[in-house]
């Protein structure tokens, strides 16, 4: 018990009438030490009322506690921050405590309308991580969410672009976002990746890309080829950041809309920006790369994952039996005879 810090706010934690009591208190941690000493003393005299002191907290407060939370604790944050943008509406005035299951279906109902089941999922996703928080911190005795089923969602295949294709998706993007489509098919880069890459992370003396900021929270360096390294020297630096938001020069936030609408001028159809990952991963298994190489430069830690991005193409097929075809050469170059019949022992 006392008091601790989440992101920017300090917070104080007692026990009262046998209940354990979180409070926000501010961004200065003297005045909540003050604000503790000072329950202390109404507890210890007997002045303090629980039902007086606990007031409900409304949805949108939460939400406000909840980013400064994720934050600093999330790698994912700016993805709940717009999620929170679809919920906070709905949910506005309405007392953390009071949501149940039915206000929920209804929100899953509404939301049916405009965006695809799987959207719809990532944001019960967020919700439910957001009760089972106020329930930890003792905001709310029960998590709803628990009680609301998800939609079934259909299984997505991956999508692996051909050469013509990424041709034709080149053609019409306009910067950044083109610029952003050729780094991620030329290094395997996942979008947050791109996102978060800033200049300093760029080494064109030695032509390497520094990832400190990956899903597996470990720092990798990625080879840039020619192509990579005349795309980046093209681009204007006008933040610290290689690809700056058009509003803040900030982080950028998202582009699923500028490349759904490049995928359609190209004629290409279910289609995400994360299947140029897979995509690069698939070129160079075609290219002859080994698996352990790819690995390393998609910074899987395990080699499994990288099977799943190495996808088997027809035309690989036809090369890998043409390979086990070379077995029956003669030592002059001449090919078996098609009608040799090779006899057990």
């Amino acid at each position: 018990m006392g008091i601790y810090k989440v992101g920017k706010i300090w917070y104080i934690d007692y026990y009262a009438n046998g209940q354990r009591i979180r409070e926000a208190v501010g961004p200065i941690k003297t005045e909540a030490k003050a604000a503790f000493e000072a329950r202390k003393g109404e507890i210890r005299m007997g002045k303090f009322h629980l039902k007086e002191s606990k007031k409900p907290i409304l949805f949108e407060k939460f939400a406000e506690e909840y980013m400064e939370y994720a934050k600093a604790n999330k790698r994912s944050w700016v993805r709940d921050e717009i999620s929170l943008k679809h919920l906070r509406p709905h949910f506005k005035g309405m007392a953390l405590s009071k949501i149940n299951p039915r206000h929920i279906e209804d929100y899953k109902r509404k939301r049916l309308d405009k965006v695809k089941p799987a959207t719809i999922n990532r944001e019960l996703t967020l919700l439910k991580f957001m009760f089972s928080l106020a329930r930890k911190w003792k905001y709310v005795n029960e998590n709803p969410v628990k009680e609301v089923g998800f939609f079934q969602e259909r299984q997505y295949l991956m999508r692996i672009l051909d050469k013509e294709e990424i041709k034709r998706l080149i053609t019409v993007a306009s910067d950044p976002l083109r610029a952003m489509i050729i780094l991620a098919l030329n290094s395997g880069m996942r979008k947050g990746e791109i996102f978060n890459l800033r200049w300093s992370d760029v080494d064109f003396a030695d032509s390497y890309i520094y990832i400190k900021e990956s899903k597996s929270n470990l720092m990798r360096k990625v080879p840039m080829n020619t192509v990579v390294v005349a795309t980046l020297k093209s681009i204007k630096r006008e933040s610290d950041y290689v690809f700056p938001g058009p509003r803040t020069k900030g982080r950028y936030s998202d582009i699923f809309y500028p490349f759904k609408k490049a995928c359609e001028k190209a004629g290409i159809k279910d289609m995400r920006f994360h299947d140029l990952r897979h995509s690069a991963a698939t070129l160079m298994v075609m290219g002859g790369i080994d698996l352990v190489t790819i690995k390393e430069i998609l910074g899987h830690s395990d080699i499994q994952m990288t099977m799943r991005y190495a996808h088997p193409t027809p035309e690989n097929k036809i090369k890998a039996v043409n390979v086990l075809a070379s077995v029956f050469e003669s030592e002059q170059g001449e090919k078996t005879s098609h009608n040799m019949v090779i006899r057990p022992n």
